[in-house]
């Protein structure tokens, strides 16, 4: 793997690459609260099928840039962080694959941009308005979000996930997650991350974001690159009706579910997904 400093969008994005230049690009994006070696297991066998594979601290993010304010932390920006990253490696369009906040910038990558986007796999996240649709018609579904009014507030939510060395941000990782999907060694290497200078901020502006309209900038039209939603069913954060309702906006969209998973089904169930990927790949192989 090669670690490269990729200039796009104004920032520096921190960015592992790995496989054959010439292959079909794949870029991976992480949500929160990771960074890129949240797609450890992922790397190895794209690059075994024949995929350049490209991985990103996001903005914000571990070694990457972490630009003040929260106006630099909407999804268009982070859109095309992404858009410029592709132009970067010198192509027109990646598959993109997605998990939590990195699944909702490739929604709104393929909502916006379509022509960067090849192929769409959204892992454990919704179309940003489907969010926003069950949020009004599922009680339940605020319950699971509420965290997010919490990291609305100035300065304590810092403070609190940063106490003890992070240690309110391993448990909720650890309890959220089937027994030893994050190992010590691996907590080990996020706790590095988190502890980047600006960076929990910076993580945290992401959802602050959603107070200036980030959510409302993905269109209400349907995706016309074909899109697979993989899910973790036991996910303690987002019900299984948002992957459904998700379909809604999408031409050409199939939603798979896995079992004995929960929202960081890309640790717990590597290799099912990885087949899932593989298979869905292979597909638009075919297609083409």
């Amino acid at each position: 793997m090669e670690h490269l400093s990729i200039h796009t969008n104004g920032i520096t994005l921190h960015t592992v690459a790995a496989g054959p230049k010439d292959g079909p690009l794949v870029v991976l994006l992480h949500g929160f609260p990771e960074y890129w070696g949240a797609w450890k297991s992922q790397i190895g066998p794209l690059v075994e099928q024949g995929y350049r594979v490209v991985v990103p601290d996001q903005r914000g993010y571990n070694l990457s840039d972490k630009p003040e304010g929260i106006g630099q932390y909407t999804l268009d920006l982070l859109r095309d962080d992404v858009a410029g990253l592709i132009k970067q490696f010198g192509r027109g369009s990646a598959i993109i694959i997605g998990h939590d906040w990195g699944g909702v910038v490739a929604w709104h990558l393929a909502a916006t941009k379509p022509q960067f986007v090849e192929k769409l796999i959204a892992v454990n996240v919704p179309h940003p308005k489907a969010m926003l649709r069950v949020l009004a018609k599922n009680p339940l579904q605020w319950a699971k979000s509420s965290y997010m009014a919490f990291f609305q507030l100035p300065d304590l939510p810092e403070k609190v996930l940063a106490a003890n060395y992070f240690k309110t941000m391993v448990n909720s990782l650890v309890s959220s997650s089937m027994p030893g999907a994050f190992s010590k060694e691996k907590m080990e290497e996020y706790k590095k991350a988190w502890d980047q200078p600006g960076a929990l901020t910076a993580m945290l502006n992401w959802y602050r974001a959603m107070r200036q309209g980030s959510m409302l900038q993905t269109p209400n039209h349907k995706i016309a690159v074909p899109v697979r939603i993989i899910w973790g069913v036991e996910d303690q954060f987002l019900s299984p009706m948002l992957a459904k309702e998700s379909l809604d906006f999408c031409e050409d969209g199939e939603v798979v579910f896995i079992g004995e998973a929960t929202h960081w089904v890309h640790h717990e169930q590597a290799y099912i997904l990885n087949l899932l990927i593989g298979r869905f790949l292979k597909e638009e192989k075919a297609a083409l």
